[in-house]
């Protein structure tokens, strides 16, 4: 799962050889990871954001009920393991997703984690409750679910109007942690409270957030590190430089370009080379002229040079995809010779684009460059949240009845193969009906000095392995 670098690859080798010598012996406390951060966010609730800014530094204050193991680098069902929960089963209709919780969980204040806290969590997320978000990014993600019910303090149960396979996995993702009954929403957002292995600490807008190590988690010997500290530089080339000085232990989100600057700045800098979750696409207001011209939108998809698009801006390694995520880093997304099938993904560009040019050159149009990224690799993430009739991320306005009855459709199939081939029915009708053009997904690196192990890169997720529990500083 790393991209064709030489230097990805030799850091493949170390990583495995760093982690089997890291399970022989016991592991190293302390220390505070430093790291450049890319933006301020506008708040620290998890539930009530959509990027990295807050769910990078943040994610490690909560637990979800059941997470993807943060030692497996692709996202799967069977990479979710219990968290909060204990465990999980389905009743036989496959409605009903039952939960035991753990026992002497302490919220960071002190108080006790039970079964209320989620059932108040989920009634927060789908607006069922006496609290209220500010905005709520995943409702659409529980528009199937029915109602959480609790059988005593440590026990819940989901209950689906239908069934949906892949729920669990929503579960799993970075932005589904358990938030505490007793804490209003508003405080939330300014000192998050959670059950993770850091504490938070503070928030300087536009300059730094901390957390601290939780010395009572209910992890025995978790977190390693003592905390972390996240100086905000918006600045990239700030950023890479602080790097370069030793003021951070960690770089998140290198590009190609600067890799090569890292190999020779910081020689034994060891770096992780992945396929970023997120589409490089291109979105227009389908309702008003000219892009109301069903024939302008599809000119718009013809003329695109995707190719070139990743030779430029990823020096030749990235990926061409539809709305989920290419193999084999994707698990649903369409094999590259079904793509060259569709409209815009052939080879002939020069032909294509004789034929848009012909259209496009009768109007003036003005488009935006999107980056669509999925919480979590799963259709129901994607589909429901960016492209179903009034998804709350749907930013063209598509809206088509068939394709919203094929999402359905794969939303309840429990078989993988049949879902796929479900999946692939709704990329092609969105690729072929030109409902947001994907251009291209580009590669994503995550460099750290030789010291930083137990930092595993998600190769289908930038959202779901930031909770630092396994990270230690071997100095």
């Amino acid at each position: 799962m790393t991209l064709k670098l030489s230097a990805a690859a030799a850091v493949s080798a170390m990583l495995v050889a760093v982690l089997g010598v890291g399970t022989a012996f016991a592991q190293k406390q302390g220390g505070i990871l430093r790291a450049g951060h890319f933006d301020s966010p506008a708040s620290m609730s998890l539930l009530e954001e959509s990027t990295l800014a807050v769910n990078r530094p943040i994610m490690g204050v909560f637990n979800n009920l059941v997470m993807f193991d943060q030692e497996v680098a692709q996202n799967s069902p069977q990479s979710i393991v219990p968290d909060l929960a204990t465990g999980w089963s389905w009743n036989e209709e496959g409605t009903e997703l039952t939960m035991p919780l753990r026992h002497g969980v302490k919220w960071h204040d002190g108080r006790a984690f039970t079964a209320q806290d989620v059932k108040c969590t989920w009634d927060l997320l789908t607006g069922r409750g006496n609290e209220k978000l500010r905005i709520s990014p995943r409702k659409s993600w529980y528009d199937n679910l029915d109602a959480v019910t609790s059988t005593g303090d440590f026990e819940v149960t989901f209950h689906l109007k239908r069934p949906q396979p892949s729920f669990l996995t929503l579960l799993a993702s970075g932005w589904s942690p358990v938030y505490p009954c007793h804490v209003p929403a508003r405080d939330m957002r300014l000192h998050p409270i959670g059950t993770g292995p850091f504490k938070f600490v503070e928030f300087k807008p536009n300059q730094s957030i901390t957390v601290t190590r939780n010395p009572d988690y209910w992890k025995p010997g978790r977190p390693y590190l003592d905390g972390l500290e996240w100086a905000i530089v918006k600045d990239t080339s700030t950023r890479l430089l602080s790097f370069f000085a030793g003021q951070a232990d960690v770089y998140f989100g290198v590009t190609i370009p600067q890799l090569h600057d890292v190999k020779r700045e910081v020689p034994d800098a060891i770096c992780d080379g992945y396929l970023v979750n997120g589409s490089r696409n291109l979105i227009v207001n389908r309702g008003m002229p000219p892009f109301d011209n069903p024939d302008l939108r599809h000119a718009m998809s013809l003329t695109l040079d995707r190719q070139a698009f990743i030779d430029i801006i990823g020096q030749g390694q990235g990926a061409m995809g539809g709305p989920m995520e290419p193999p084999p880093e994707g698990l649903w997304g369409m094999p590259a010779d079904m793509l060259k099938a569709l409209p815009g993904y052939g080879p002939d560009v020069a032909q294509r684009r004789i034929e848009a040019r012909q259209i496009m050159e009768k109007l003036d149009f003005t488009v935006g460059l999107n980056v669509t990224e999925s919480e979590v690799d799963d259709p129901d993430a994607q589909f429901y949240e960016n492209y179903k009739c009034g998804g709350l991320r749907n930013y063209t306005g598509y809206c088509s009845k068939p394709v919203d009855e094929l999402i359905e459709r794969q939303s309840r199939e429990a078989n993988a193969d049949k879902r796929r081939q479900l999946v692939w029915q709704i990329e092609k009708r969105l690729i072929e009906e030109d409902a947001r053009p994907d251009i291209l997904y580009v590669p994503g690196v995550t460099c750290r000095r030789p010291y930083v192990n137990g930092l595993i890169s998600m190769v289908n997720s930038i959202y779901n392995g930031s909770r630092f529990e396994d990270v230690r500083l071997d100095q």
